[in-house]
């Protein structure tokens, strides 16, 4: 149905560079969606580690201050606006939003909608929306590993990470995953060889279980040790860094980490050795055409959906909060004790 009346939504906003409990809670009317527009009631949404970036004013292209946190969300549609089909009121879907999604409602392009299975609990979806589609990618798009390769997964216990190693587990792969050592027993129950990431001899670790080298490293962490990520490598290896958590805490400009790692993977593809240094990002090519774009992020998370439903995938929830407590949410993900994604559901 085509909705003129507004909706009263509670939403969350991060006012500037604050602490987690300086996130402010503010509820306000919603406008009806725009033409081509819907309105999703919130179901689940959760805290990636872009929200932890943005709150130290770090993610490489956040908007100014103040603005709504949340990077992706499932819901259902509530209302549309007059260019869109009234038969999607009802309906569950996912979306990645960038910020606005830590809210109770919100509206979002009907063309950025990707279908949710009625059959996967909404916290599940959203365990596996932008980190779902990213582990997805990295390994069958970017890396390519095949069936009986080996591959090094840092942050195994992590939102991406646990994905990650389960999806390659179920390609064939032999996984070896970073993680704290109170990790280690989840890290071995999705299927992977757990290895200290506290360890200085972390690498010299990794190399005793893969002496021959690996196949790739998927490497969130960027900074000074990526280049230990991409000795790591046998010939035809790739390197997929997505990510510069090293730097997170360092003060100064969001780009200039993202930028040096740039350079340093590229003079890396010109070597001739045979091995391939590559940045995942997840917003690649949406400028260039965003109808490709989406249409490859609802068929890659159509896959990994369906590996949930069929129980080959479990989502890894760490914790649920209520979206009134999402500064208690964001706080415990950042405290680094945590296995899977912390989510974000309604109030009960």
């Amino acid at each position: 149905m085509t909705s003129t009346a507004s909706t009263s939504v509670t939403e969350i906003v991060l006012p500037g560079k604050v602490e987690p409990e300086g996130l402010e809670l503010r509820i306000r009317d919603l406008p009806a969606p725009a033409e081509d527009q819907v309105v999703l009631r919130m179901e689940a949404t959760g805290v990636s580690f872009a929200e932890q970036q943005m709150r130290r004013g770090k993610y490489y292209d956040q908007p100014p201050f103040p603005f709504v946190l949340g990077y992706d969300v499932v819901g259902t549609v509530t209302a549309v606006g007059p260019a869109v089909d009234a038969a999607l009121v009802g309906r569950r879907f996912a979306s990645v939003t960038k910020t606005g999604a830590w809210a109770s409602h919100l509206v979002v392009d009907a063309e950025d909608l990707m279908p949710v299975p009625d059959g996967v609990d909404a916290a599940a979806a959203e365990t596996v929306v932008v980190n779902g589609i990213t582990a997805w990618q990295m390994l069958h798009r970017v890396a390519r590993v095949p069936t009986g390769g080996t591959i090094v997964v840092l942050g195994a216990n992590g939102g991406v990470g646990s994905t990650l190693v389960q999806l390659a587990r179920h390609a064939g792969i032999t996984v070896i995953g970073t993680a704290s050592p109170r990790h280690h027993g989840t890290v071995r129950e999705l299927g992977a060889a757990p290895v200290d990431y506290r360890d200085p001899d972390m690498y010299d670790r990794v190399r005793e279980l893969a002496p021959d080298g690996v196949d790739a490293v998927f490497d969130h962490v960027g900074g000074e040790a990526v280049e230990q990520s991409w000795q790591l490598l046998r010939r035809g290896g790739t390197l997929v860094s997505y990510g510069t958590a090293a730097t997170k805490d360092e003060e100064g400009s969001s780009q200039l980490p993202v930028l040096k790692l740039f350079a340093r993977l590229a003079a890396w593809n010109a070597l001739p050795n045979g091995r391939s240094a590559h940045f995942y990002n997840f917003w690649a090519g949406r400028r260039r055409c965003r109808t490709s774009w989406q249409r490859r992020m609802t068929e890659d998370l159509t896959q990994v959906l369906r590996l949930v439903a069929d129980g080959v995938l479990s989502p890894q929830i760490a914790a649920r909060f209520p979206l009134t407590e999402a500064a208690s949410a964001l706080e415990l993900a950042e405290s680094r004790t945590v296995a899977g994604k912390v989510v974000i559901v309604p109030e009960v």
